[in-house]
């Protein structure tokens, strides 16, 4: 779904309290609309809203598939039967997920790993992750299929389109180098938010920061044929596309807000993997159509990828890994990306034990 560097993003966020990621999802945020919430005959079912406690949750992009869990919980009651009343609202800037938690004036965000250690260590920005959204990592080096490019040793001599995040820059480098391709000879392209269509349109021979559950079959639903490769298959650490992040504040002062929304959200999504479909006709109901509209063949396929990784391989939601942490925070720094040193102790919490 959906991402502006991290310096700078960081930088304006500690200032105003209130970076981007590397993927489209992540950079076509910038044209978000707002804020919105939801919340439906459900929430009231168990309790009455005077009754339940407010959390909010920001979104890191608009509602689709990945956030299909969220609607079911609302939808069924699952956080009211457990004392909150779940808002959910959309981003209208690239870092709201993380800057709004941390000045405490959001409950919840899902956010971008990478972008976290980043914040955390050069900015000392007050939030940890409280569980793993996905299990793996969804971004991917797509390209139409005709252009023959299947792995790093295929992108010599041609264009990469990007967003012009350092982010994206060191993870196609760390691929070059551990294919054995000079990583001078591809030419990156700063193509913004156009991802997709600098691709289709022939501007670039391939992008990275598409999402395979995403931009995939929607190209493949508009007719293209396509290929791509995961950086993680090219000495880029595995990591956790999206993650749940809150305050250092909420962690020390609330943690049993934060356990019973991720109890409810793990209720979820044990709905979405029983019955997909019916998750996702609760997602399309609360679509916002105006600004991301909803195709159900596409949501669909959407949801066939990422039920396999909603989860880790024990079956268990939210989980999370300090080894995971460690690896990413080992290549950042070094690729340059850090300034500071810092421990997943630092950016982990367990709110649930």
């Amino acid at each position: 779904m959906k991402k502006i560097l991290v310096a700078l993003l960081c930088g304006a966020m500690l200032l105003s309290m209130t970076a981007c990621g590397q993927n489209e999802a992540k950079e076509t945020k910038e044209t978000a609309a707002g804020t919105e919430s939801t919340e439906t005959a459900g929430e009231t079912a168990a309790a009455g809203d005077d009754e339940l406690k407010e959390v909010n949750i920001v979104l890191d992009w608009y509602p689709n598939a990945v956030h299909a869990f969220i609607y079911d919980a609302i939808e069924k009651g699952y956080y009211a039967e457990e004392g909150i009343k779940v808002n959910v609202q959309f981003p209208s800037n690239t870092n709201d997920a993380m800057s709004l938690t941390a000045a405490g004036k959001a409950e919840v965000g899902i956010y971008y790993l990478p972008d976290v250690i980043m914040a955390r260590a050069n900015q000392n920005v007050p939030i940890r992750c409280i569980g793993a959204l996905t299990q793996s990592d969804l971004n991917i080096i797509l390209s139409l299929k005709e252009k023959n490019i299947n792995g790093p040793e295929d992108l010599a001599g041609k264009t990469i389109g990007y967003s012009g995040t350092e982010l994206s820059e060191a993870m196609i480098r760390t691929m070059m180098e551990t294919a054995g391709v000079p990583a001078d000879s591809v030419t990156l392209v700063d193509v913004g938010f156009d991802l997709m269509s600098s691709m289709t349109t022939g501007q670039v021979d391939a992008t990275i920061g598409c999402m395979v559950n995403h931009e995939v079959p929607q190209m493949e639903k508009e007719g293209f044929e396509v290929s791509y490769f995961y950086p993680q298959e090219y000495g880029v650490p595995g990591s956790y596309e999206l993650i749940f992040v809150t305050s250092d504040d909420m962690i020390n002062n609330d943690a049993d807000t934060l356990a019973a929304f991720m109890r409810a959200s793990a209720r979820g999504f044990e709905d979405m993997k029983a019955d997909p479909e019916a998750a996702l006709d609760i997602l399309l109901a609360n679509q916002n159509a105006e600004n991301f509209p909803l195709d159900k063949d596409v949501e669909m396929r959407s949801m066939e990828v990422l039920l396999p990784v909603l989860a880790s391989s024990e079956g268990e939601f939210g989980a999370q890994e300090a080894s995971v942490w460690q690896a990413n925070i080992d290549w950042l720094k070094e690729e340059g990306l850090l300034k500071n040193d810092i421990t997943p102790e630092d950016l982990m919490a367990d709110v649930l034990n």
